[in-house]
C-alpha cells in the first residue's frame, strides 16, 4: 500500500456571490475530485489549534501528524532549515518578505502594503535585490539569506522573539500600527526602502508594470525546531514535492526526502505535471511508501483577491496533478490511500488566512464506497464527519489507532 496527501494550499473558501453564492471549489470543474468522492469518505477536519495562527506552518504541521500546539516553534525556523541554516539554539529566523508598498507618501509609516509577493517576482531577480541589501543592512549579528521568489530569511544573533505582523494580513492597510517595535528592525525595513526604490530592476519592472519590489517586511520569528522524524513516527519513507521553503523545512526537520521538480514555482503556473509524475515515480520505481504534493497556487490567487485565478489554480490541481498521480498509480496496478485537502481557508474576500475547518477527501484504492457527494466546504459539512484535532487526521490516512 502506497499513501499520498495531496494539499491544495489555501483551498478553502468562502461563497461568493460573483460565484453564484458557490465557493471557488464548489464552483470549479474539478471532474477529478468529484468522480474520486463518489468512494471516498468525505468531511470536515480542524487543521489550526485553538488560540494558534492560521498559517501555512501549524496547519502543514497539523496535516502531517505533528500537533502544533507540542512542536510549533515558528515559521522561519521551518525555512531555514530548508535554506541549509544550521541554527544555533540562540539564533532567532525572522521570514524577510520583499514587498510592494505604495511609494506616493512621504513618510515610511504612510505607506500601504500593497502585494507581499512583489508580483510574485522571481528568484533571480530577488538575489540582486537581497545582495543590495545585505552590503547596506548585513552585519555580524543580522545575516540574510537567500529563499525562493520573495521569501527570504534573517537570522538574528541573540534575537528576541517578538510579536509581528504577516504582510498578507494587513494588503491595502497603512503600514504604521504594523512596523516592529525593535528599533533596529524598523530601521532595516525603513533603510531598505530607500535602497531598493530606484534599484535598476525595480525601475524595469515598473516599465513593464510589474508591482515594484521595494522594501522588506520582517514576520514569523521562531527558534530553531525539534521535530520527531516521519519515518520513526509512522514507519513510512516519504518525499516531500514543494516549491515552498516552509514545506521543504518541513521534510528536512522531520526527515523526509524533498525532491525538487524544475520549473515548480509555487506561483499559478508551476510545474503541475512535474510535480505529479516525481510522486508517481518515488512510489512505483523508488524505496519510499509516502509523498506529499503541495501546490501553492490556490493561496497565492487568494491573497491575491482573484476569483478568476483561484478557480483556475484549483482546476490545474484536478486536472493536472490529481488525475495524473490517480490514473498512474491505477495503471501500474498499485494499491494506494489517498487524501485530499486544503491546510487552510483563504477566502478571497479577505485576502488572508482563516482558521476555519477545511474539506478533506479520503480515498481508499481498495475499497469500494458508493456515495454521492462531491467535493466541497458544503457536501463536506452536510457528510457529518469531522476531525477536531487535525494531527490526528495522519493516523486516519495510514489507519492506525
Amino acid at each position: 500500500m502506497k499513501y499520498v496527501v495531496i494539499l491544495g494550499d489555501g483551498m478553502a473558501d468562502e461563497e461568493i456571490r460573483e460565484l453564484g453564492n458557490k465557493t471557488p471549489l464548489e464552483f470549479a470543474n474539478t471532474g477529478t475530485m468529484d468522480k474520486i468522492s463518489k468512494k471516498s469518505e468525505i468531511g470536515l477536519v480542524h487543521t489550526i489549534p485553538k488560540g494558534m495562527s492560521p498559517g501555512s506552518d501549524t496547519a502543514n504541521l497539523s496535516v502531517m501528524g505533528y500537533n502544533p500546539s507540542l512542536y510549533y516553534t515558528g515559521r522561519s525556523p521551518l525555512e531555514a532549515l530548508s535554506i541549509g541554516v544550521d541554527m544555533r539554539v540562540t539564533d532567532v529566523a525572522l521570514r524577510a518578505n520583499i514587498v510592494t508598498l505604495s511609494e506616493e507618501e512621504k513618510r515610511y509609516g504612510d505607506r500601504k502594503i500593497i502585494d507581499h509577493s512583489s508580483g510574485e517576482i522571481e528568484t533571480k531577480d530577488a538575489a540582486i535585490l537581497l545582495d543590495a541589501l545585505k552590503k547596506e543592512l548585513q552585519n555580524d549579528v543580522y545575516q540574510f539569506y537567500l529563499g525562493t521568489s520573495y521569501r527570504h530569511l534573517l537570522i538574528w544573533d541573540k534575537g528576541e522573539i517578538l510579536e509581528l505582523t504577516p504582510p498578507h494580513d494587513i494588503l491595502g492597510k497603512v503600514i504604521r500600527d504594523y512596523l516592529p517595535d525593535d528599533h533596529i528592525l524598523y530601521d532595516m525595513m525603513k533603510k531598505s526602502y530607500d535602497i531598493l526604490v530606484d534599484h535598476p530592476i525595480n525601475r524595469k519592472r515598473r516599465e513593464q508594470g510589474l508591482h515594484p519590489a521595494n522594501s522588506l517586511w520582517f514576520w514569523g520569528a521562531g527558534t530553531r525546531p525539534k521535530l520527531k522524524p516521519f519515518e520513526e513516527k509512522y514507519h513510512k519513507k516519504g518525499v516531500m514535492i514543494s516549491a515552498v521553503d516552509l514545506l521543504k523545512g518541513i521534510a528536512v526537520g522531520t526527515g523526509m526526502t524533498n525532491i525538487t521538480v524544475k520549473g515548480a514555482n509555487g506561483g499559478l503556473h508551476t510545474n503541475y505535471e512535474g510535480k505529479a509524475m516525481a510522486a508517481v515515480k518515488a512510489l512505483s520505481e523508488e524505496d519510499y511508501d509516502f509523498a506529499y504534493i503541495h501546490v501553492e497556487a490556490p493561496d497565492e490567487m487568494g491573497h491575491q483577491g482573484s476569483i478568476e485565478k483561484k478557480v483556475q489554480a484549483i482546476e490545474y490541481l484536478d486536472s493536472r496533478v490529481i488525475k495524473i498521480v490517480t490514473e498512474e498509480l491505477s495503471q501500474r496496478g498499485m494499491d494506494y490511500r489517498l487524501l485530499i485537502l486544503p491546510d487552510h481557508p483563504t477566502p478571497i474576500r479577505l485576502r488572508t488566512h482563516t482558521a476555519a475547518p477545511v474539506p478533506y477527501l479520503l480515498y481508499d484504492s481498495t475499497v469500494n464506497r458508493k456515495e454521492k457527494w462531491n467535493y466541497n466546504e458544503k457536501e463536506a459539512l452536510i457528510s457529518g464527519n469531522v476531525i477536531k484535532e487535525g494531527w490526528k487526521l495522519m493516523d486516519l490516512l495510514f489507519q492506525q489507532s
